[in-house]
């Protein structure tokens, strides 16, 4: 009977701790987006950001996006040259990276990159109580750190989704076109007549809904993290909280790819 109520009070308490957490991540966020709105605004500290988060990330972007793009290329031909429709390559191509794989891919590339650095950077800043100094001399750290994080996000990661697809599609344009025969006016006229405003503006949808769900995550978890539990102690603590950011911000991006998919197709 004591095991059977002692397995009652640790899911009572485990349930009880994971609402804290929630809520404490819809106050983070919450706290984060009015500090957007808050004077003075941080133009130089928005610029930093952008810069870190999109300038840094462009070569991973532009490397993944080109070998997706090739590898979609030789897998859609070999696909579909077996029914004998060689020329709709280009549509299949471009429809795979502007409503799926772009963001997707997009999101995951930023995430292990730059949404790791965001929570590790916030964390050491957590620990070596320098968040808890900025309160003492009056200064709103939602304001003067997360502000400036959440605005790069939410404009690098659009951009970076739209590079990642046109170096994917002239991917596939390679594979497809100068390797395999396929020909090129098939390819971009079917591309044309495939691709509607609707494909784009998914994507567009998918990519500002990640952007949100990186910077809110990868912060949140570094800004609060003394008040997450089992994550250890100074370093150790750090680098447990920025594992836990990545994977729950992957598995949430790939959650909300399914969610937007099915909602608004």
């Amino acid at each position: 009977m004591q095991i059977v109520l002692k397995q009652i009070e640790i899911l009572g308490r485990n349930t009880l701790y994971y609402f804290y957490d929630l809520g404490g991540m819809g106050l983070f966020l919450l706290q984060s987006l009015s500090g957007i709105f808050r004077a003075p605004f941080r133009f130089r500290a928005l610029l930093k950001e952008i810069k870190v988060i999109g300038a840094h990330s462009f070569v991973v972007i532009f490397f993944t996006a080109a070998f997706t793009g090739m590898v979609l290329g030789v897998q859609g031909y070999y696909t579909l040259s077996k029914v004998g429709s060689e020329g709709a390559l280009g549509s299949a191509v471009a429809l795979s990276l502007i409503r799926e794989l772009g963001p997707v891919l997009t999101a995951l590339m930023v995430t292990g990159r730059a949404g790791s650095a965001m929570c590790a950077e916030l964390g050491i800043m957590r620990i070596s109580q320098q968040i808890d100094a900025l309160e003492c001399m009056a200064i709103n750290p939602y304001r003067f750190l997360i502000a400036p994080k959440f605005l790069a996000t939410l404009v690098a990661v659009p951009l970076l989704t739209l590079l990642f697809n046109v170096v994917g599609i002239y991917g596939g344009y390679l594979t497809g076109v100068k390797l395999l025969g396929v020909n090129p006016g098939a390819f971009f006229s079917g591309m044309e007549q495939s691709v509607l405003n609707k494909d784009i503006n998914l994507g567009i949808i998918k990519s500002f809904v990640f952007a949100v769900i990186i910077v809110w995550i990868c912060t949140g978890r570094g800004f609060l993290l003394l008040k997450i539990r089992s994550t250890g102690f100074g370093a150790e603590s750090v680098s447990r909280v920025t594992t836990q950011a990545v994977v729950l911000s992957s598995i949430t991006v790939l959650l909300w790819d399914y969610l937007l998919t099915a909602m608004l197709l």
